[in-house]
């Protein structure tokens, strides 16, 4: 049997303050929270779906909220950047939302040919 990876399905990720989060990704990013659930090996903390407006695979990042956690390290084995496809011609509407909510970002720039903006959340 041939096992091959075929895509992500979501990542996940830690949040130090859920309303934060919550707030960024759907009210600044515009992201649908897809499902809210427990995390089944700490029942006593939430698990955040959000995604695309059809909870399409690949389009999900899901965090586990742990109040005052704070900050993380940089480690190896991390993800430390991800990102979204946004329509052509887009980065400018993005950068003028990002002023709008104070988001940190970069000037639009190409990397493999492809147009881009990075930006730092409001929680970090």
């Amino acid at each position: 049997m041939e096992n091959k990876i075929l895509g992500l399905h979501h990542i996940t990720a830690i949040a130090n303050n859920a309303k934060r989060n919550h707030s960024f990704y759907t009210k600044v990013l515009g992201l649908r929270m897809v499902k809210k659930t427990v995390n089944f090996d700490d029942p006593g903390t939430y698990h955040f779906y959000y995604g695309d407006g059809g909870g399409t695979p690949g389009s999900i990042l899901t965090f586990f909220p742990w109040e005052g956690i704070g900050r993380g390290n940089t480690g190896t084995g991390m993800a430390t950047d991800i990102g979204y496809s946004v329509p052509k011609g887009s980065l400018e509407f993005w950068a003028c939302r990002f002023k709008q909510f104070d988001v940190k970002h970069n000037e639009a720039a190409e990397r493999f040919g492809e147009q881009f903006m990075s930006f730092k959340t409001l929680m970090a």
